[in-house]
């Protein structure tokens, strides 16, 4: 059974993820926000809670 044999895709799964992990990650982590975000809110949300009355 060749699906029991890790040896022809094993390579393959550890060449991608490591693709993954430190070019994309190095690409990601590049992008700079063009604006800082909010750490206050300028509104104050309306909150409504809804009561159940059968319970």
């Amino acid at each position: 059974m060749p699906q029991l044999n890790p040896s022809p895709w094993f390579f393959i799964l550890t060449l991608s993820w490591l693709i993954f992990l430190f070019i994309f990650t190095h690409k990601i982590k590049g992008i700079r926000p063009l604006q800082k975000p909010h750490t206050t809110l300028t509104f104050s949300p309306d909150i409504f809670y809804w009561h159940w009355l059968w319970v």
